[in-house]
């Protein structure tokens, strides 16, 4: 029996809570598992990783792998960094877990308003300076048909007899 460490989704709608467990590969994500090993909690900020070292430990010692998700996870709460030093015999007693994650997703969400402001903040910028440029155009063409109607009338004037 192949055994994978994943992730087993559970809380509401949009609102995702994970366990950690030890399940076989051929079980549906939600399906049966073998031992929950730790949580996961997207939702605080930071996000917030439990794990259970021995009993991780444990099954990684009889062949179970953990998936591509859950190997992130253990690297960045710094067990994957224990876990290979105890494995080569090192000493790891000053090794501690960090616990929680930085939120990559909320620091993405904040450059991506910013980007869409900034790029708001330049339509609105063009879109000023395009009708600026149109009320100048439409200056230039005014005067020049003052001056021609100017013109007409001195011609005009030029053409009457003289009383």
């Amino acid at each position: 029996m192949a055994v994978n460490v994943r992730l087993l989704r559970m809380g509401k709608k949009k609102q995702a809570f994970y366990r950690i467990v030890a399940a076989d590969s051929r079980r549906a994500r939600d399906g049966r598992f073998l031992e929950i090993i730790g949580t996961y909690n997207p939702i605080k900020v930071p996000a917030e990783v439990t794990i259970n070292e021995d009993k991780l430990t444990n099954w990684l010692n009889e062949g179970a792998t953990p998936t591509s998700t859950v190997k992130s996870l253990l690297t960045q709460i710094g067990f994957t960094e224990k876990y290979n030093k105890a494995k080569k015999g090192e000493d790891v007693s000053a090794i501690e877990l960090k616990g929680i994650i930085v939120e990559r997703k909320k620091k993405t969400r904040k450059i991506k308003k910013a980007a869409l402001a900034a790029a708001e903040q330049a339509a609105a910028d063009a879109a000023a300076k395009e009708a600026e440029q149109k009320a100048a155009a439409e200056a230039k063409v005014k005067a020049a048909e003052e001056a021609k109607a100017a013109a007409e009338a001195k011609a005009a004037e030029g053409d009457k007899p003289a009383e």
